[in-house]
């Protein structure tokens, strides 16, 4: 890996002093990698002999365990980083083929991987991280579609290619930072596939799971069906993270405010996802109040027609009541030797009938008491409905200026993005200019060379001349 650093032209530092650079390394598949800012430098110090501390008191920071935990959570960061990056600069849907996307899912799997405990099977020693995703399922029902899909994939017969499509599916779901937090939260389960120093079972484990959010913003549609999941070698490529020592500071400053303009503008995005996403749940309660709305009208419509009738049907038992009535007295006047056996029949009609209208009109309060819960049941939902729509209306309003906010930030990534191609060309020229100006001074020094030795051949002549002449 030595040719992939710049060979520096400065003398070489004293022993104390690569001894203290060499500390200051974190150590991954027997390279030596230390983090430069956002980068990786690699170095080889084959011939630096590091002496540890006799004693420790503590845990030692450089247990071999504990730095490669280290190591793989950084090049989980800068992996993560890099393709978020660079698939927000390609501004398209990422397939199988993207070198930034292959290299993170070979991270993932180093990091999956380390710790894992051996597991001794008829067939000899089996290593795979393949049942510690099969949790997820048991923990989360919506990981079922993806641990079947897995299964039926055609092609895979490995637990390991099934763990490496495992995870292309997820990221593709973006579920992946989700069911990753699900399966570390659960460390009692895992300690059957992990060591207790491994690094799911660990603090970076959790910080790598945290990361992974970042991978919601970006799109990704991966064919497995043509992969050999199987047999592919998970290598990390360190040249993709390696610092590179032509970018001037000003091409920096550049970066930096592209990058601030499209952490904003990936900012706007989901917040306006989410805009969305609540305005779509707002429209569907008011569709549902609309419907409970009119649903409650054809009840209220049923309820008058019911009061009408009933009150059409008391006023018709009055009509019988008093014809009932006049009858009797014009039969007690004609006849008023008639048998006391049919006026006692005729009242204890008249009881019936009346009785039969004191239900009618209780029943009619009934109806009126629910006429009325109705109509301040319809009041409220009114009230509500109108509270809805303004809120509805204050999101739209939220969700355009958020439109117009995109669009400013959108512009002014591209003005970003043209004044660093021109400040670019402005320092190329200038480059140029330079190299011109250097060749026209070594060209004038020649010339002065020659002039001044010509000066000493004519004066050296003109010494001559004067001797001869005396």
């Amino acid at each position: 890996m030595s040719d992939l650093t710049p060979q520096s032209e400065t003398p070489t530092p004293t022993t104390d002093k690569i001894t203290q650079a060499a500390r200051e390394t974190i150590y991954l598949c027997n390279f030596r990698v230390s983090v430069d800012g956002e980068w990786l430098c690699l170095r080889e110090l084959n011939d630096i002999s590091l002496t540890p501390d006799p004693e420790p008191a503590h845990e030692d920071p450089k247990d071999p365990i504990t730095i490669e935990r280290l190591n793989l959570m950084n090049m989980a960061k800068l992996s993560i980083k890099g393709l978020i990056e660079s698939a927000l600069n390609l501004g398209r849907t990422l397939d199988s083929d993207y070198a930034p996307l292959q290299q993170f899912f070979v991270v993932m799997e180093h990091c999956l991987k380390h710790g894992l405990k051996t597991k001794k099977t008829f067939l000899g020693q089996n290593k795979s991280f393949w049942g510690a995703l099969e949790l997820v399922e048991k923990l989360t029902p919506e990981a079922g579609e993806i641990t079947a899909s897995v299964k039926d994939l055609p092609g895979l017969k490995t637990p390991l290619g099934r763990g490496r499509a495992w995870l292309r599916l997820a990221l593709m779901q973006k579920k992946l930072s989700d069911y990753m937090k699900t399966i570390i939260n659960r460390k009692d389960l895992l300690s059957e596939f992990y060591e207790p120093n491994a690094l799911m079972m660990e603090e970076e484990g959790a910080v790598i799971a945290g990361l992974l959010v970042g991978l919601n913003v970006i799109d990704a549609n991966l064919c497995m069906k043509g992969e050999d999941l199987d047999s592919q070698v998970g290598v990390i490529d360190f040249s993709m993270y390696l610092k590179d020592g032509g970018h001037t500071s000003k091409s920096a400053e550049g970066d930096g405010q592209i990058t601030a303009i499209l952490d904003q503008k990936n900012y706007v995005e989901e917040l306006n996802r989410h805009l969305s996403a609540s305005v779509n749940n707002l429209q569907a309660k008011v569709d549902a109040l609309e419907k409970s709305n009119t649903k409650l009208t054809e009840e209220l419509a049923v309820a008058n027609n019911r009061i009408i009738t009933l009150q059409e049907d008391v006023e018709r038992v009055k009509e019988e009541s008093s014809y009932q009535m006049e009858s009797s007295r014009k039969a007690s006047r004609c006849d008023s030797a008639a048998d006391g056996q049919s006026i006692s029949e005729t009242r204890k009609q008249l009881k019936e009938e009346t009785l039969l209208r004191l239900d009618v009109e209780k029943e009619l309060e009934v109806q009126i008491g629910m006429k009325q819960e109705m109509e301040l049941s319809m009041k409220m939902l009114e009230k509500d409905i109108c509270d809805k729509q303004d809120a509805l209306m204050e999101l739209r309003q939220q969700l355009e200026d958020l439109r117009a906010i995109n669009q400013q930030l959108s512009h002014k990534s591209q003005t970003a993005e043209s004044s660093s191609k021109q400040k670019s060309e402005v320092i190329v020229r200038l480059e140029e200019k330079v190299n011109q100006m250097t060749s026209t001074v070594k060209q004038l020094e020649n010339s002065d060379k020659h002039l001044v030795k010509q000066a000493r051949n004519l004066n050296s002549t003109a010494g001559k001349l004067l001797q001869l002449q005396q």
